[in-house]
């Protein structure tokens, strides 16, 4: 019976202390001082035009938001860099870029993977650009986005991520995901970063030097979804820190209907059981080489997707119910914790009115996301990127 209750009290901690470990980072980043811990030694050196850039878009099938992103690109108030396209099972009929930094690239065979169309690119380039970022068809960028990735480029960084912000909260489904994206992105962003780790990638608005990113996935078996998963894990295997920058920012298109939400977190969802294992593999090499950056970051890819863990954590409680009241009452605690740490991101971001009355669909939200649970092993067969649809018929916000 002891051996029993001690694996069942072992389950809880497990599960537990995804609840209460944003608030206790939040505290360390509070002590440490906001200082983005050591910088590499070397400071990177550029010519005197700076870094080169080789700016990527990947379209897939889609290419009705292209123009959008490429205008918003050549605002960039930057000189040196350029525009690579690649538009994979995509119909470029359309499609007339006047300005010579934009070249058009449409595959011969369909590739349909991120890797791919990435290399596609690099194969292609007009020049030995020495960096490369990587932008989504539906994003949209700020025009001094270049300008704040270099600033840790210049700190002698080789992978920086950016902010991603909510270009449309016309739904309750797409408010709701800016707002998760507000929490993960002061957490497993700026925290992780200012605290001597790393941020995690967020699949775009994120920028290597040509050589990482070569040195890394060249010749990846990676197929479909998660290759920002794969690549990060490379990255702090090598030994090296991923910068965060919340000025480097990119908006991003939030999925607007439930369709779309579904097979989206079924994908992102089967990339998570598909990858968590690389933190074990981090948090052993933190622990045999002293490494507080691969053993924190190791201990951030094992958490389970968020309303997974919240799921879990209330199974918990509710089973303590008839076996323990104060682990009910720890439990409880433990939720409080969550809850403000939520806040706290929400607050750091600056989230308006908006964001806050939608935290009243989190439900819904819930409810179409354990619906794809059901997805996740026919995740795969959906299309490497989300549809985003500009219909009148709208799924209107709480007010």
């Amino acid at each position: 019976m002891n051996i029993l209750y001690g694996f069942w009290v072992a389950i809880q901690i497990l599960i537990g202390y995804n609840l209460v470990m944003p608030i206790v980072l939040f505290i360390i980043y509070l002590i440490v001082g906001k200082s983005g811990g050591r910088v590499r030694k070397s400071v990177a050196t550029f010519d005197n035009r700076g870094p080169d850039y080789g700016i990527i878009v990947t379209a897939y099938e889609q290419t009705d938001m292209l123009p959008n992103v490429v205008a918003s690109l050549l605002q960039l108030k930057y000189d040196h860099y350029l525009i690579y396209i690649v538009a994979d099972n995509c119909d470029i009929s359309t499609l007339h870029f006047e300005d010579e930094r934009v070249i058009l690239l449409r595959p011969g065979k369909v590739l349909a993977g991120n890797i791919k169309s990435h290399f596609y690119a690099i194969d292609h380039f007009k020049r030995a650009h020495t960096h490369l970022t990587i932008i989504d068809s539906d994003n949209l960028v700020d025009p001094l986005y270049l300008q704040e990735l270099n600033v840790y480029f210049g700190k002698g960084f080789e992978a920086v991520q950016g902010v991603r912000k909510a270009k449309n909260t016309n739904t309750v489904y797409a408010t709701l995901d800016a707002a998760r994206d507000m929490y993960y992105h002061f957490y497993d962003g700026e925290v992780l970063f200012k605290i001597g780790s790393s941020a995690t990638l967020a699949g775009s608005g994120m920028a290597f030097t040509v050589q990482l990113y070569k040195d890394c996935l060249q010749n990846s078996p990676v197929e479909g979804a998660g290759f920002d998963k794969v690549l990060q894990a490379i990255i702090l295997n090598k030994g090296l820190r991923i910068a965060f920058t919340e000025k480097a920012i990119v908006y991003d298109e939030k999925t607007s209907r439930s369709d779309q939400l579904v097979k989206q977190r079924a994908r992102w969802i089967n990339t998570w059981f598909k990858y968590f294992s690389y933190g074990f593999q981090l948090v052993a090499k933190g622990l045999r080489y002293f490494s507080w950056n691969r053993l924190l970051f190791g201990i951030i890819l094992l958490r389970p997707p968020l309303f997974i863990f919240l799921g879990l954590s209330f199974f918990c409680m509710f089973i303590n119910l008839w076996i323990s009241a104060t682990a009910v009452v720890l439990w409880l605690l433990s939720f409080v914790l969550f809850i403000a740490g939520f806040f706290i991101a929400l607050a750091h971001a600056k989230a308006d009115a908006g964001i806050y009355r939608a935290l009243i669909g989190i439900p819904r939200f819930v409810f179409y996301q354990v619906l794809s649970l059901t997805k996740v092993k026919r995740a795969n067969k959906y299309s490497v990127a989300t549809k985003h649809y500009h219909d009148t018929q709208k799924e209107s916000s709480p007010r």
